[in-house]
């Protein structure tokens, strides 16, 4: 056989070989040329989105372009992907041949020749529905294993945990609107889930939509639907958030941030449980129970006018609170062992937990971002370390940076004084708590003071000023 005919069947052995590999491959797989031209399209992505290879094929990568995202601007040259900034892992949403749009997780990259010129883009989308669904699943069963909203606990045994799990389960009981209010990372989502999970409705969709990542008009399709025509790429009709949520519940993160023109239509559901899509007139009835969350103070916002009074009496019926991190420090050794046997099967490993140095500092630092900082600082110091314990190093700068505590045996100085007073600035005047973060008994704390000249010291919490060491006041 000569040279070139064994060249040719290999390169045509190549071929089938790739076009059997995209056949087989259990999530969508597209690429585009260089202008940004649909050349290949498999099996799965017209599963996924409805689109035949010969409807897909030669046409511009807007197709998929949702109202909220878009997987890729048509033409390359000033697209990300082309100056080598690859696409891996994002949570985007696509637009389906019917007009929906469905979540996916988007890996994409390049194709460039020898001399580096960019001959195209290949994108790879797995739908995250399926995964989605599972996660849900899991929790649902693991809440009837364990008992009803027994698997929905939070971590935590501090009273204000206990009253706010007791909260839950009493919230569990009626489809009533529940308000939940606390800080970013404190956890109100799951606080949301256990609610449903626990409650009769648990059979039915959990919904979730963050109000503050929308426009104002992209923001009521997303809730109420649209139908073809209704604006500007709204080709086809589409269900929205509380149609898709019927029969279950819908859970609206930062509500705080809802447009008032949206406001009106959310009172409308919340009073008369009906909508209507954008562009139509036909009102659309819903068997809903609406969750809300914000880290504002809405009751301030709606007497303030930014937000509709009216709304807010409807939406805080069962109001919730969920603590701050550093109002239940006693939690963190929990939290921490929590994390690490989350992350333990996820990195492949078989940490036995965190020095006792370090657990002090995690206990004493304020944690601004709540939970979620801590839970990703567990996660980082999983990236730094090797061994069978977390230690100082491991974790972000901010949370192990060495500031050595107060010794009562030494005589105290300057920065002493300082650190003694914002001790008691960050505890509201709190001794027994001013003492805890400085890794001191009370009692020394305030033989402390009277060294230092700060017997009034405590008054900080309640608005008083410090010079030179001595108290002032305002």
């Amino acid at each position: 056989m000569a040279r070139k005919d064994q060249e040719d069947q290999q390169k045509t052995l190549q071929g089938r070989l790739l076009e059997t590999l995209k056949a087989l491959m259990p999530v969508g797989l597209f690429t585009v040329d260089e202008k940004g031209r649909m050349t290949r399209w498999n099996p799965q992505m017209e599963a996924l989105t409805g689109y035949s290879a010969g409807e897909a094929l030669g046409q511009p990568c807007s197709l998929l372009a949702s109202t909220a995202d878009e997987p890729c601007r048509p033409g390359l040259p000033g697209c990300a992907l082309v100056r080598g900034e690859g696409i891996l892992g994002k949570r985007i949403l696509i637009r389906t041949r019917d007009g929906n749009t469905i979540l996916v997780l988007k890996n994409a990259r390049a194709m460039r020749d020898e001399n580096g010129r960019v001959l195209g883009v290949v994108q790879v989308v797995t739908d995250l529905h399926p995964i989605e669904h599972l996660g849900n699943e899991l929790v649902r069963l693991r809440c009837l294993a364990l008992g009803r909203s027994a698997g929905c606990r939070l971590v935590g045994h501090h009273p204000s945990m206990e009253v706010l799990q007791r909260h839950i389960e009493l919230a569990a009981r009626t489809s009533s609107s529940v308000l939940i209010q606390g800080e970013t990372g404190t956890g109100k989502e799951l606080v949301a889930r256990a609610i449903h999970e626990a409650s009769d409705r648990r059979e039915g969709p959990f919904g979730r939509v963050s109000c503050a990542a929308l426009s104002e008009s992209l923001l009521e399709s997303e809730l109420f639907g649209h139908v073809r025509g209704a604006f500007t790429g709204a080709i086809q009709n589409r269900t929205g958030r509380f149609e898709a949520a019927h029969g279950g519940t819908i859970f609206l993160d930062e509500i705080g941030d809802v447009p008032p023109m949206v406001q009106v239509k959310l009172l409308r559901v919340l009073q008369e449980r009906e909508f209507e899509r954008v562009g139509e007139t036909r009102p659309v009835r819903v068997d809903i129970r609406v969750i809300a969350a914000t880290n504002r103070d809405l009751q301030a916002l709606a007497e303030n006018g930014g937000f509709r009074r009216d709304l807010y009496y409807r939406l805080a019926v069962l109001p919730i609170h969920v603590p701050a991190l550093r109002e239940r420090a006693s939690d963190i050794p929990l939290l921490v062992q929590h994390f690490i046997e989350r992350f333990n099967p996820i990195f492949g490993r078989k940490v036995v937990g965190v020095s006792q140095r370090i657990l002090s500092r995690l206990v004493q630092y304020s944690w601004p971002g709540n939970v979620r900082q801590l839970e990703n600082a567990i996660e980082y110091a999983f990236v730094m370390s090797r061994g069978e314990w977390l230690e100082d190093g491991h974790f972000p700068s901010e949370i192990c940076q060495d500031i050595p505590l107060l010794r009562s045996s030494s005589r105290p100085g300057p920065s002493d004084a300082d650190r003694v007073v914002e001790a008691l600035r960050a505890s509201g005047g709190n001794r027994t708590e001013a003492a805890r973060r400085l890794g001191i008994h009370r009692i020394t704390l305030w033989k402390w003071m009277r060294r230092l000249g700060l017997e009034q010291a405590d008054a900080l919490g309640r608005g008083s000023h410090v010079a030179d060491g001595n108290m002032r006041q305002p």
